[in-house]
C-alpha cells in the first residue's frame, strides 16, 4: 500500500513539463519587470534580462516604426485594404490540359481581386471578390461580419445570406439533428479582439514574477569581473552567476502551483484566450472544460510530486554583463522523477547587441540516458544608414532553416528582399524569395510583394505569387440592412430545403450557364 500511494504522488511526465518551462519563463521576463536599479547582485542579475529584452524590442520598433504605426492606426481607426493577386507558374503541367489551355497558362492568365474593410472598434467587416481565372469572370462575392452577425452575398442572388450567432445553434441542429442540440452559438466578436491585453500581462508579472523574486535570496547571487571574447571582441564584463539549491527550487515550485491552483482570474484568462482559438463557439465549451479540468487535475499532480522531484544540483543560471546588457549566457539544470530519469536542460551562447548591430550565437540542447539533441540558434542584425543587411539561421541536427534579407528606407518607401530556405539532406530542400517594396504614410499605404518559390538544385522560379495593396483609412464601414437579408439561422429545415431548391439552385445553374458562356468556355 505504501509503494501504491508512493507511486501516486510520483510527477507525471505532463505535469513535470509544465512546471518546468512555467518556472523558467517566470524566473526570467516575468521577474525582471519588478527590478529596480539597485546595487545587489540579484538585481542587477535581473534588470540585465529585462535591458536585454528592452534592447530588441526597441531595435525591432526602430526599424519597422513606419509599418508598427499603420498597425496601431488600424486598430484606432476604420481601414479600406485593397488587393490584388496574380501568379506565374514556370512548371511543365500542360499534360495536365484544361480545354485549349493547360494548368501553367491558366495560373499565368488569372487575377483575383479583393476589397476589405475593416473598423477593429465598432466590430464591422466587410470586403468584395473578384476574379479573371483564364478568362472566366466572377463578380459580386460580397461578406459582411458584426459582432452579432455573418453576411455573404452571392452573384446570382438578390438578397445576403445571413446567420447571427446566436442563431447557428438552430441551423446546425436544422441539418444535422444527430449531432447537434441546437443551443450552440458562435460570439463573432471574438474575430475582432487580440490576445492578452496589456492588463492581464501586468497582472501576470506582477502575481507571479513578483512572488517569485521575492523568495529569491541575496546569497543565491555572486558577482565578479571577467574579460570575455565574443563574436571576435573583448569585453570587460560583470559575471553574475544565480545558485538555487534542490530545496529552494522546490519552495518556489510549490508556492507557484498553490498560487495557480487557487488564482481563478488566471484560470479566468486561459479559458478565454481558449475561446478565443474555438472563434467563441459554445459547442466547444465542453472540450474547453475539458481542457480546464485537465489543467487542475496536472497541478495537483504537479504539486502531489514536488517533493519526490530529483534536482541533484540545483539550478545554476550564469550571465556576462556588458553595457547593461547580457553579453553571454549559461544556464543549465538537471532534473527528472526520479534519480533514473534524470534529463539535463542548458542554453549556452553569446550575444554582441549594439545600436547598428546585434549577434548572438545560442546552443539550446537536452540529454538523458537514452538520447540527447542539440539545437543552434546564430544570427547577424544590422540597421544603419536605414540599411539593413540580416542573417539567421537555425540548425538542428541536419536540418537548417535560413533567413537572408536586405533593406533599405528612403524617403518613406521600404524596399526589400528576403530569402527563406530549406536544407534537409534527408528530404525535400528548397527556398522562398519575398522581394518587393511598401510605403507607410499617415493614411494611406502601398506596397507590392513577390514571393517566389524554387527548388535547392534549380535557379529557376517554379512558382511566382505577386500581391499588390493599397490602404486607406475611411470614416466607416458600411453594413447592409437585416431586410436586406436573408436569416437561415431563423428557418426551419423544410423552409431552408424548399428555398435551396427553389431559390438558389435555380438561379446558380442558370448564372453558371451565362457565366461559362459568356468566357466561351461552354460547348453546346
Amino acid at each position: 500500500m505504501e509503494e501504491t500511494q508512493s507511486q501516486k504522488k510520483k510527477l507525471s511526465p505532463k505535469a513535470l513539463i509544465s512546471i518546468i518551462i512555467a518556472a523558467i519563463l517566470l524566473i526570467g521576463g516575468g521577474v525582471a519587470a519588478y527590478i529596480f536599479a539597485n546595487v545587489s547582485d540579484k538585481q542587477k542579475y535581473f534588470l540585465a534580462e529585462k535591458n536585454t529584452m528592452e534592447f530588441m524590442t526597441e531595435q525591432i520598433e526602430k526599424r519597422y516604426e513606419p509599418e508598427l504605426d499603420w498597425l496601431e492606426q488600424s486598430k484606432e481607426k476604420p481601414v479600406e485594404t485593397n488587393y490584388e493577386l496574380s501568379a506565374e507558374s514556370n512548371m511543365a503541367t500542360e499534360d495536365l490540359g484544361m480545354g485549349e489551355m493547360g494548368l501553367s497558362q491558366y495560373i499565368n492568365n488569372s487575377t483575383i481581386s479583393l476589397k476589405h474593410a475593416v473598423d477593429m472598434k465598432n466590430k464591422q467587416m466587410a470586403g468584395r471578390l473578384q476574379a479573371d481565372i483564364g478568362g472566366i469572370k466572377v463578380d459580386g462575392v460580397e461578406y459582411y461580419l458584426t459582432a452579432e452577425q455573418f453576411m455573404l452575398g452571392l452573384p446570382f442572388l438578390d438578397e445576403l445570406l445571413s446567420v447571427k450567432g446566436k442563431n447557428v445553434g438552430n441551423l446546425l441542429y436544422q441539418l444535422d439533428p444527430m449531432t447537434f442540440t441546437g443551443e450552440e452559438n458562435i460570439d463573432f466578436a471574438t474575430f475582432f479582439e487580440g490576445s492578452l491585453s496589456e492588463e492581464d500581462v501586468e497582472y501576470i508579472k506582477k502575481e507571479y514574477g513578483e512572488m517569485i523574486y521575492d523568495q529569491l535570496s541575496d546569497e543565491a547571487f555572486k558577482s565578479e569581473d571577467e574579460t570575455i571574447k565574443v563574436h571576435d571582441q573583448s569585453l570587460d564584463t560583470e559575471k553574475i552567476t544565480m545558485k538555487l539549491s534542490e530545496k529552494k527550487l522546490k519552495e518556489i515550485l510549490k508556492e507557484t502551483v498553490e498560487k495557480l491552483q487557487s488564482d481563478d482570474k488566471l484560470k479566468d484568462l486561459i479559458r478565454k484566450q481558449l475561446e478565443l482559438q474555438a472563434m467563441g463557439s459554445s459547442a466547444l465549451d465542453s472540450d474547453i472544460d475539458q481542457v480546464m479540468k485537465e489543467f487542475d487535475t496536472s497541478l495537483k499532480e504537479g504539486k502531489d510530486g514536488i517533493d519526490d522531484l530529483h534536482i541533484p544540483n540545483g539550478l545554476t543560471s550564469t550571465i556576462w554583463v556588458h553595457d547593461d546588457v547580457i553579453a553571454q549566457r549559461d544556464f543549465s539544470v538537471k532534473l527528472g522523477p526520479d534519480k533514473d530519469q534524470l534529463v539535463t536542460f542548458s542554453i549556452k551562447g553569446t550575444h554582441l547587441l549594439k545600436e547598428e548591430k546585434q549577434q548572438f550565437n545560442l546552443d539550446f540542447s537536452f540529454e538523458d540516458s537514452i538520447s540527447q539533441g542539440k539545437m543552434n540558434a546564430a544570427g547577424d542584425l544590422s540597421w544603419k544608414d536605414e540599411k539593413a543587411k540580416d542573417s539567421i539561421k537555425l540548425t538542428i541536427e541536419d536540418l537548417v532553416l535560413s533567413y537572408d534579407g536586405k533593406e533599405s528606407l528612403k524617403d518613406g518607401k521600404r524596399d526589400f528582399e528576403r530569402t527563406f530556405s530549406l536544407e534537409d539532406p534527408a528530404g525535400e530542400s528548397g527556398s522562398i524569395i519575398w522581394s518587393g517594396s511598401s510605403t507607410y504614410k499617415d493614411d494611406k499605404m502601398n506596397a507590392d510583394h513577390s514571393f517566389a518559390f524554387a527548388p535547392a538544385a534549380d535557379s529557376q522560379h517554379l512558382f511566382s505569387l505577386h500581391a499588390a495593396v493599397d490602404g486607406k483609412t475611411m470614416d466607416s464601414v458600411k453594413i447592409p440592412k437585416d431586410d436586406e437579408t436573408k436569416d437561415l439561422g431563423a428557418m426551419q429545415a423544410e423552409e431552408i430545403m424548399q428555398y435551396f431548391e427553389t431559390e438558389v439552385g435555380p438561379k446558380f445553374e442558370g448564372w453558371l450557364v451565362e457565366l461559362l458562356s459568356a468566357s466561351g468556355n461552354l460547348e453546346f
